[in-house]
């Protein structure tokens, strides 16, 4: 047997792997942070071989209660991920016991979303002619910010536009968050798509499908390569500190916004929801009211999406304005949300064999698409 995380967004300790049935293991923190709960490795030698790993550190990830009802997601190929019934978490330990039909299995958080894959995103995405690349700059280990515009000249003058703004994956971890993106874009992208068609006549799209590349590879859960949460940067931001935030705010600046959707993944909640600027004062009842349309209207268009469960409200005035959703609602004045997703499964509609997975991801990004298209007239008015 021999477990092993050297490949893009790898992380996992070995401590023991003696016996196959009681192998210890640690996740690795994030660099220059104490956060930690993505894990992502692979084990080979043991087909048939009935294996207990435990994760012997989980008690002290940054989200314990992540843990509770989570199955671990498994894949033969890395393509489809599907998930380890066999999981359970008990004094401060995950275990996860499976016994592999092949040579090779591979181990993950969620299904990853790799940074070779999303440069085959930016590619694929290229290919169609209503995409424009922008390199907004480059990360502190010297990789690409990659911008996606897409928009449809003929359609509207420019100015007359609406300017909307999605972004992922400012916690690197949260990989169901560029899945979305993938979706999202296959969907915006697709000429015979009526939903795209009409949105590209009233809108511009200014489309960032990762925003931390660095903790993606380097296999973080939630900090970029200076140990800087990215979703804590908005008021402040730096390019010493945190150059994404930095970059992509001052463009949001250069293009003006009317709508923002940034995408995350949540440890502990078993659901879909949004979350909203609910503490910023500047936020318009109109504008509330707008957003509460937008989560009705991704209901109807994808019940994996529901309104009941979400985040506690804070009071008036209380709003953390370091977290995107709300330094863009007050910069702006604009529709600004967080879509949340489930690590776990949407426990609405759960599915043992694959869970929460990157298809229905996919089609969340989907229902993005015509929600905003029910809205998207009263964008800025």
């Amino acid at each position: 047997m021999h477990i092993s995380d050297s490949f893009d967004a790898g992380n996992i300790e070995v401590l023991d792997a003696s016996d196959p049935t009681n192998v210890q293991l640690e996740i690795r923190k994030d660099h220059g942070s104490d956060h930690f709960q993505w894990f992502y490795f692979r084990v080979s030698g043991v087909r048939g071989v009935a294996l207990n790993l435990r994760l012997t550190n989980a008690g002290k990830a940054s989200y314990v209660e992540g843990w509770n009802g989570y199955h671990a997601c498994y894949s033969y190929d890395r393509q489809t991920w599907r998930r380890v019934a066999d999981t359970s978490y008990a004094d401060g330990t995950l275990s996860i016991r499976h016994a592999p039909d092949h040579d090779a299995v591979w181990y993950a958080y969620f299904a990853p979303y790799s940074i070779e894959r999303h440069h085959d995103l930016v590619a694929r995405s290229l290919q169609s002619p209503l995409v424009k690349h922008e390199l907004l700059g480059r990360t502190l280990d010297g990789q690409d910010l990659d911008l996606l515009r897409v928009t449809h000249a003929g359609a509207a003058p420019s100015q007359a536009k609406k300017q909307c703004w999605v972004f992922a994956r400012q916690h690197p971890g949260e990989s169901m968050a560029e899945h979305l993106m993938d979706g999202l874009l296959a969907r915006l992208l697709d000429p015979t798509d009526p939903v795209s068609r009409t949105l590209l006549a009233k809108a511009d799209f200014w489309i960032v499908p990762n925003m931390n590349p660095d903790g993606s590879r380097r296999g973080h859960l939630r900090t970029n390569a200076s140990g800087a949460n990215l979703n804590r940067e908005w008021l402040e931001p730096s390019m010493e500190r945190s150059p994404e935030v930095y970059l992509v705010r001052e463009k949001m600046r250069a293009t003006g916004l009317h709508f923002a959707l940034d995408v995350h993944g949540d440890e502990a909640l078993p659901y879909n929801f949004i979350a909203g600027p609910d503490g910023v004062a500047s936020v318009s009842e109109a504008t509330r009211a707008l957003q509460a349309e937008f989560e009705a209207e991704l209901a109807a268009a994808n019940p994996d999406f529901q309104t009941k469960h979400g985040y506690p409200v804070p009071a008036p005035g209380q709003a953390n304005m370091t977290m995107a959703t709300n330094w863009i609602a007050d910069a702006f004045g604009a529709l600004s949300m967080t879509l949340e997703m489930p690590f776990k499964d949407n426990a609405n509609l759960p599915d043992p064999e694959f869970g929460w997975s990157p298809a229905r991801c996919e089609r969340l990004g989907h229902g993005a698409l015509a929600a905003l298209l029910r809205v998207v007239d009263r964008l800025g008015s």
